[in-house]
């Protein structure tokens, strides 16, 4: 009866997450109710939780989320720092465990902040993305020796359970963030091209010769080349160009 419990618990997780990333606006929003999700399943009444989720693109942690205020305190120090448990598990794909924060003498910068804080322990444990993108998700506990045994095994779970709901809103991010740079380089071309069409009928002259003149007065004015067409288009009267797409 608990193997059927635990499966309908996990379950129940990761049809809650794969509806909140379908509702979710950006990665971020998904992030910080991943992060509330593991505080919620990984607690234990009057024995708090705190929990963070990095994602670390190019070995820096380019997204925090956490479960609350006093956890976004303390996921603000893994975000600033140069080497964590946090990192260490992204980069070895393996659980970190730091049992007693005191007698911790890896990452000292990163523990003295933490301790700071009234931290005692910290569990990291790498999620399974694809790629050069990885995300952690970061335990924190006012007591010594909080993700021992039980507790460890049932965070790594979690963490299982949820890396497919991650790994897409993670590709969901990327797609989003490709198509935005497509666009953004096809409204550019598309004032570059009016300006040319605008400076071949002022000057009669060919579209070579044209962008020639574009380009001559770019770098002239140390501006970027769609600064300057905008301008040429913009001092005829036409407004900002607008390119228009299909749905």
């Amino acid at each position: 009866m608990a193997g059927e419990s635990t499966a309908n618990t996990a379950t129940s997780i990761t049809n809650h997450l794969h509806e909140e990333l379908l509702n979710s606006s950006d990665v971020e929003e998904f992030l910080a109710e991943l992060a509330r999700a593991s505080a919620r399943n990984l607690c234990e009444p009057g024995d708090e939780v705190l929990c963070g989720i990095t994602l670390l693109r190019q070995r820096k942690a380019a997204t925090v989320a956490s479960s609350g205020d006093a956890a976004q305190v303390i996921s603000q120090i893994e975000y600033e720092s140069s080497d964590s448990p946090g990192i260490t598990a992204a980069e070895s794909q393996l659980t970190v465990h730091v049992p007693d924060l005191e007698q911790e003498d890896r990452w000292p910068d990163y523990v003295e902040a933490v301790l700071g804080h009234s931290i005692q322990s910290v569990l990291a444990i790498p999620f399974q993305l694809e790629g050069e993108t990885k995300a952690t998700l970061l335990l924190y506990s006012h007591r010594t020796r909080r993700f021992e045994g039980r507790i460890r095994e049932m965070a790594e779970d979690f963490a299982r359970q949820t890396s497919l709901a991650l790994r897409l809103a993670v590709r969901f991010a990327h797609y989003s963030e490709t198509a935005a740079h497509l666009r953004a380089t096809l409204e550019s071309r598309t004032v570059i091209d009016m300006a040319v069409g605008i400076i071949m009928a002022q000057n009669r002259c060919s579209q070579q010769e044209a962008f020639g003149l574009l380009k001559a007065a770019s770098s002239t004015r140390n501006s970027k080349l769609h600064a300057v067409a905008a301008a040429v288009v913009h001092a005829l009267g036409h407004g900002p160009a607008e390119t228009h797409y299909d749905e």
